[in-house]
């Protein structure tokens, strides 16, 4: 049996830190992977997951439907718009390429499974420097990013209320409370009949969406709009046997796996 072919997108980062010590300092430099939670959830599972860093990204991620076709599900996770715009040969040679924004919403469109996860450079992000905002990608969203800073901090936790049926697919084998969050993105779920908001913050906290799904031409898209790990997306929740559960129902709906 084939498996469901899954392309993560971002969740990677460089840190670089100077460190003083009385007279002295130096430098340091490291690497960071932030979707290693989601990588172990699906080992051995159904799905066959690429991992393809931020910095790659840029000049990897596929220029044309027929390379993006090979994956059933494409999931955009803390990676800017900017960094699928503004490829070398744009930002350094002058010269013009396709635009992949545009081509991920085609390739929705003719059936592909897009999700976006959230995170400080996805959606709006932080300081509004993710930029999904008014762009292609976000026509085939179930949401609309604000064109602000979007970050929810809630470093209290919040639960998430379910607010979709417990028969939708996505919902389907997780029982209970789930466990506390530390922050999302804030959106708002499009008004349209096939978009279903599955989860949301709670009322106290301003009740906004939280897990979205909709269809886009003959694809289906889902937005997440807190993290896939730490901070936003705390331990508890990862080390929680929903955590798993939540990702392999997400990806079969989105991919139509299911």
């Amino acid at each position: 049996m084939s498996k469901t072919k899954v392309l993560l997108v971002g969740e990677s980062w460089v840190s670089a830190a100077t460190h003083y010590k009385g007279f002295d300092q130096f430098g340091s430099v490291t690497f960071h992977l932030g979707a290693e939670p989601l990588v172990k959830a699906l080992k051995d599972s159904e799905f066959e997951l690429d991992y393809m860093p931020a910095h790659e990204a840029v000049e990897k991620l596929p220029f044309t439907i027929e390379g993006l076709s090979q994956y059933d599900a494409i999931v955009l996770s803390d990676i800017g718009a900017n960094s699928l715009l503004l490829h070398p040969d744009v930002w350094l040679h002058g010269k013009t390429v396709p635009n992949r924004l545009k081509l991920l919403r085609d390739w929705t469109s003719a059936g592909g499974g897009l999700v976006m996860v959230g995170g400080y450079f996805s959606f709006q992000g932080i300081d509004g420097k993710a930029r999904w905002h008014r762009t292609a990608v976000e026509e085939a969203l179930p949401v609309t990013c604000l064109p602000n800073d979007d970050r929810l901090e809630i470093p209290e936790g919040f639960r998430p209320s379910i607010t979709g049926s417990k028969d939708h697919p996505i919902l389907a084998g997780i029982e209970g409370d789930w466990p506390l969050l530390l922050g999302a993105n804030e959106v708002v779920a499009k008004d349209r009949d096939d978009i279903e908001v599955l989860a949301s913050l709670p009322r106290d906290q301003g009740g906004h969406p939280l897990l979205v799904t909709g269809r886009y031409g003959k694809g289906r898209t889902v937005a997440w709009t807190s993290d896939i790990g730490p901070h936003w997306l705390p331990n508890s929740f990862v080390e929680w046997p929903g955590y798993a559960r939540l990702w392999k129902n997400v990806l079969s709906w989105v991919s139509k796996a299911a």
